[in-house]
C-alpha cells in the first residue's frame, strides 16, 4: 500500500529527516514512535504533501506522491488527522464533515447524506452538535470531529498524528475505538501517539524514529520487538 524510500527532508540548513524507509500493507495499522522533536510529524506532512520532500519517494499503491500538491495527495485517498486537530473556524460540524468528503470522487447526495449519516451514528456526540460551530466544541470533541472528517471520505490512508495529547483517558478509549473501527473498514493508518502501550495495542508493526532515522522496527504483538521498542525511545 505505502513504500518510502530514502526520504529526506530539510527545514534550510537542518536534516530533519534522514533517509527513512518505512512501509504499510493494506489495512495495517503502523505505529510511528519516538521522543518530541525527532521529526515523526514531519514525516506525516511530507507524506500528505505540507512540506516538500528533499529526496527519496513516496509511493501509494505504485502512484508516486512525491512532488504532488496537498490536493491531489488528498484527492488519492490520503486523510490526515493532523495534531492540531484544524477544525475550520466558522464552519459547523456537519460542515467540516463535508470538506472530508471531498477526499475521494465526488459521490451523489444521497451517497454523502448516508456516510455523514454513519458517522452521526458512530459518535452521537457530533450528530447532537451538527450545527454547532466546530471550534466551539471540547477538546475531546474536537478529537473526535477531527477523526470524523478523514473517516467520511474512507481513505486508503489515514495518518494520524498525536490523537491523545491532552484528553481525559474516557475520551481516548473512544478515539482507539475509532482507529480500530478505520482499521476494520480496510483503510492503512500511520499512527504518532506519545501513548506507546495504547498505540501498540491496535498497532500491527511499528517504527521508531531517532534523529530523523528509522533506529528499531518490529512486530507489535511480539513481546521482546515491543521491548526492544521501549528500551530504544526512553534512552
Amino acid at each position: 500500500m505505502l513504500k518510502i524510500d530514502n526520504l529526506g527532508v530539510h527545514y534550510g540548513l537542518s536534516h530533519v529527516i534522514q533517509g527513512v524507509n518505512i512501509e504499510a500493507a493494506p489495512g495495517e495499522v503502523v505505529g510511528i514512535f519516538g521522543r518530541n522533536g525527532v521529526g515523526k510529524t514531519t514525516l506525516l506532512k511530507a507524506i500528505v504533501g505540507w512540506v516538500a520532500p528533499s529526496g527519496g519517494s513516496i509511493t501509494l499503491e505504485n502512484e508516486r506522491l512525491d512532488g504532488l500538491p496537498p490536493q491531489k495527495i488528498c484527492r488519492h485517498g490520503v486523510g490526515f488527522v493532523p495534531e492540531d486537530r484544524r477544525i475550520f473556524p466558522g464552519l459547523s460540524v456537519e460542515e467540516n464533515l463535508k470538506l472530508g468528503l471531498m477526499q475521494r470522487a465526488r459521490r451523489s447526495r444521497a451517497e454523502e447524506k448516508s456516510e455523514i449519516e454513519r458517522i452521526y451514528e458512530r459518535m452521537p456526540r457530533l450528530a447532537e452538535r451538527r450545527r454547532q460551530a466546530g471550534t466551539t466544541l471540547s477538546g475531546g470533541e474536537q478529537q473526535m470531529l477531527a477523526m470524523a472528517r478523514v473517516m467520511v471520505g474512507r481513505p486508503r490512508l489515514a495518518l494520524i498524528d498525536e490523537p491523545s495529547e491532552g484528553l481525559a483517558p474516557m475520551i481516548v478509549a473512544d478515539i482507539f475505538a475509532i482507529i480500530n473501527e478505520m482499521k476494520r473498514e480496510g483503510a492503512t493508518i500511520l499512527l504518532v501517539e506519545q501513548n506507546v502501550h495504547a498505540a501498540l495495542d491496535v498497532s500491527d508493526r511499528f517504527y521508531a524514529i531517532e534523529r530523523g532515522m528509522v533506529v528499531a522496527s518490529g512486530d507489535a504483538r511480539n513481546e521482546t520487538a515491543k521491548a526492544h521498542l521501549l528500551k530504544t525511545i526512553s534512552v
